[in-house]
């Protein structure tokens, strides 16, 4: 090939390469597709649910009670919900969530909660820079109350929209 040819060539393949960089970056750094694999997150979220994965999100805003996260565990990555901040006392009494003592509404669905105190982890509040993260299937998931306190470095992003099955688009809350 001549160089003339040459350079036909790559001034042509310039958009795509570019393209695809962008495509890797944005995967990479700020959102990218996940599935949600088992049920501990019933009613709001089913089995082979896709989500998006929003990477930045939680690198520029703190991470809020009741925000849906995904957490990397042993390589396995979980889909929870956050109910404890640093600083907390966490304690489920008959199916209400208490944090510091007061009574707090759970404004989404989930399943009935056993009775459980973050004592039974061997804390009496979070400590900083750690989370209590539950399913929403409380009696089918394996979580905080069994995994223990989460790091904030555990936790690869927020999740707040459902892409699949398409009839189910929508936001998560």
């Amino acid at each position: 090939m001549n160089k003339e040819k040459i350079k036909k060539l790559l001034k042509e393949l310039l958009p795509y390469v570019i393209i695809i960089i962008i495509v890797i970056l944005v995967r990479t750094f700020i959102i990218t597709p996940a599935v949600v694999d088992g049920d501990s997150m019933l009613p709001n979220l089913q089995n082979n649910n896709v989500i998006i994965l929003n990477k930045l999100d939680f690198k520029l805003n703190d991470i809020k009670r009741f925000d849906v996260v995904v957490v990397n565990y042993k390589d396995e990555k979980l889909i929870k919900r956050v109910i404890g901040l640093p600083g907390e006392h966490i304690e489920y009494k008959d199916n209400c969530l208490y944090v510091n003592g007061f009574v707090t509404n759970e404004n989404f669905n989930h399943k009935n909660t056993a009775d459980y105190k973050l004592e039974m982890i061997g804390y009496l509040t979070i400590p900083g820079d750690k989370y209590f993260v539950v399913g929403d299937n409380r009696t089918d998931s394996t979580d905080s109350r069994v995994l223990g306190l989460i790091d904030k470095k555990d936790i690869l992003g927020s999740v707040s929209y459902r892409i699949f099955p398409l009839n189910k688009i929508s936001k998560i809350k």
